[in-house]
C-alpha cells in the first residue's frame, strides 16, 4: 500500500487501486489505511471522507471499496504500508547511529528519507491529511539528519552527500542548529575546513542578530575540532 505519491495498492502482485470507487473510495481506503493499527469509529471515518460531517452514504462506499481490498470491518490488512515502512526505518536508521553504526543506519535512513519525500496523498485536501503531511514533515527532516549523519560516519565517497543534504537541512530549517554541525563536520572532513568555518560564522552571526543568543556547546565543540 503506497500512500504518499501515487496511490498504489497491489494484492498478490496485482494493481487494484483503479477498482476503488471514485475520489471518496479511494479517500475511505486511504484513511482506513492509515489509521488500521488503531479502532475507528464511524463518526471519524465520516468526517473524514464528508467535509460535511453528514454521512453521504458510508455502508454502499464500504461495500464497494470491500469489492476491492479485504476488510475486517473498518481493518485493512496489509503486508507492507509506505509510511509505517518509513516510521519503522528511522527508528531503526536512529537506533543504529546512537550505537554508533553509521554503516547499518545509513540503508533505513535512505528509506525514511524518499518515501516522506513525497507528497501524501497528492492533490487531495482534507484537515486529516493535512495533519499527517505536517507529520511526515517531521518525519523527513530527522530522515535526513539520519541520513547525513550515516553519510558522514561512512566517510569516504558519501562525504558528498553528507554535504548535500546538510546544505538543505539548514535551508529547511535554519535556526536548527543539527543540520549546521553536519555540514561544518562534512565539510571539515572533505578537507575544507575554511568553509566549515565560514558555516559556522554564518550561523553564530544569525543567531546573535535575531535570537540575540549563542551556538549551543554542542555546536561550539565542532567548529573547535575544526580549528584544531
Amino acid at each position: 500500500m503506497q500512500l504518499c505519491g501515487r496511490l498504489v495498492v497491489s494484492i498478490g502482485g496485482r494493481r487494484v487501486e483503479s477498482g476503488l470507487p471514485g475520489r471518496q473510495g479511494r479517500l475511505l481506503f486511504a484513511y482506513l489505511t492509515l489509521n488500521r493499527l488503531r479502532s475507528l469509529t464511524r463518526a471519524e471515518i465520516v468526517d473524514a471522507i464528508w467535509a460535511d460531517g453528514r454521512d453521504g452514504g458510508l455502508a454502499p462506499l464500504l461495500s464497494k471499496v470491500r469489492r476491492v481490498v479485504p476488510l475486517d470491518g473498518y481493518r485493512v490488512a496489509a503486508d507492507w504500508v509506505d509510511v509505517e515502512a518509513a516510521a519503522d526505518a528511522l527508528h531503526r536508521a536512529e537506533s543504529a547511529l546512537a550505537q554508533g553504526d553509521s554503516h547499518r543506519a545509513w540503508g533505513p535512513s535512505q528509506v525514511a528519507m524518499f518515501v516522506s519525500g513525497r507528497v501524501f496523498l497528492a492533490g487531495e485536501e482534507g484537515e486529516w491529511i493535512e495533519n499527517e503531511r505536517r507529520a511526515l514533515a517531521g518525519l523527513r527532516l530527522r530522515a535526513l539528519e539520519a541520513y547525513a549523519e550515516a553519510a558522514l560516519g561512512v566517510g569516504g565517497t558519501e562525504l558528498a552527500a553528507a554535504v548535500r543534504v546538510g546544505r538543505e537541512l539548514i535551508t529547511l530549517e535554519p535556526f536548527r542548529e543539527s543540520g549546521y554541525r553536519i555540514l561544518i563536520e562534512a565539510l571539515a572532513n572533505e578537507g575544507n575546513g575554511a568553509e566549515a568555518i565560514l558555516v559556522y560564522e554564518e550561523l553564530r552571526t544569525k543567531l546573535r542578530e535575531e535570537l540575540g543568543i549563542t551556538p549551543s556547546e554542542k555546536t561550539q565543540a565542532a567548529y573547535r575540532r575544526v580549528l584544531r
